[in-house]
């Protein structure tokens, strides 16, 4: 199997090609179907098989089907790190993948300035990855809300 028979959307076939990923490892080849029929998944594997991809890659898909309707204040995905260490990296795997679709991918934690965080998001964003406790830190600001939320 590769990636292609997925039928993901041509821009993050593109990506994968770019990052010259063509073979899904085997929690991708479970995950990756489950996850694009709209279905809720829980999956567990090592360290470094790909499990960023094997839900980035369908949530991006389903962005990529639908019409852009990114309200301001709010995000249509939502993803949650327990840590800032791992929130960076999902973040930045969100935009690898999505560097061929317009998609404005916004990651947040703690230890860096609220304020900056606020503004990245005051538009609005497609993905955002953030820890539950500076995202509860936006929210309580009021500069953030959970209404405009499609995927979790």
């Amino acid at each position: 199997m590769e990636f292609k028979d997925f039928g993901l959307a041509e821009p993050l076939t593109k990506a994968l090609a770019a990052k010259n990923y063509s073979v899904p490892t085997p929690i991708q080849q479970q995950a990756i179907p489950v996850v694009m029929s709209g279905r809720d998944l829980c999956g567990i594997a090592q360290t470094g098989t790909g499990k960023t991809a094997a839900f980035a890659l369908p949530i991006l898909h389903r962005l990529a089907q639908a019409q852009r309707n990114t309200a301001p204040l709010t995000c249509r995905v939502l993803v949650l790190s327990p840590t800032r260490e791992l929130a960076a990296q999902i973040g930045q795997s969100f935009r690898d993948y999505s560097r061929f679709m317009q998609m404005n991918v916004a990651t947040v934690f703690g230890g860096v300035p609220i304020h900056k965080q606020i503004r990245q998001l005051s538009q609005g964003v497609d993905v955002l990855v953030a820890t539950p406790g500076r995202l509860l830190d936006i929210i309580s600001q009021k500069a953030f809300h959970l209404k405009g939320v499609e995927v979790l």
